[in-house]
């Protein structure tokens, strides 16, 4: 179904959150990968940005908002050749996450400003998901696709089995969503690594 962002009255702002809160890591040339209708593209250079996603509906309005920017249904070559390579609310929608996270992990250079980003709901909230999706606050899609929903400890877990290492973790939105921030193994990056103010949402 294209754009998932935008059906149910909250969805926007939901989007809007996750954008704002992966903002500061977002640099060099990006790999957004389920990029939907391409919102992330809208605080990245065109010629910074390479968005995928399996949907062609999604692609098709993404190309008609964003006509000078790159999107495209397949992920390019596994070449360690990102600086960020992002996943907003994706991981939750595959059926092998630790695989995901590997095709990933395979595109991002190395280095201490070179960071991997995903945001995904917490286990914990997914009764919440599934009635505002029920009532038409969240997308009911989105919420019918759901595979599995990670916990930090699932995801550090998966982090170490692709030689990553999680240098930022925080929750945002009450608590029911997650940002995950990885490097590759090796790099030197705990000057990020600190306490970050909570968000007022």
């Amino acid at each position: 179904m294209a754009d998932q962002g935008a059906e149910g009255l909250l969805s926007p702002f939901l989007r809007s959150q996750r954008l704002k809160v992966v903002r500061p890591y977002i640099k060099g040339m990006v790999l957004d990968v389920g990029c939907g209708t391409g919102a992330l593209a809208s605080i990245v250079p065109s010629d910074c940005y390479i968005g995928v996603d399996l949907d062609e509906q999604s692609l098709a309005i993404a190309r008609q908002r964003y006509p000078r920017y790159s999107f495209q249904s397949a992920m390019p070559a596994a070449e360690p050749v990102f600086d960020t390579v992002v996943s907003l609310a994706v991981i939750e929608h595959v059926l092998d996450p630790e695989r995901f996270l590997r095709e990933l992990a395979m595109r991002l250079s190395c280095g201490s400003d070179h960071f991997l980003v995903f945001t995904t709901p917490h286990p914990a909230v997914d009764w919440i998901h599934t009635a505002g999706a029920k009532v038409g606050l969240f997308s009911r899609h989105a919420n019918e696709e759901h595979e599995d929903l990670l916990d930090r400890t699932r995801i550090e877990a998966l982090a170490n089995q692709c030689n990553l290492k999680l240098i930022i973790y925080r929750r945002f939105l009450f608590g029911a969503n997650q940002l995950a921030v990885f490097q590759k193994n090796g790099d030197t990056a705990w000057k990020y690594q600190k306490v970050l103010p909570k968000m007022a949402l």
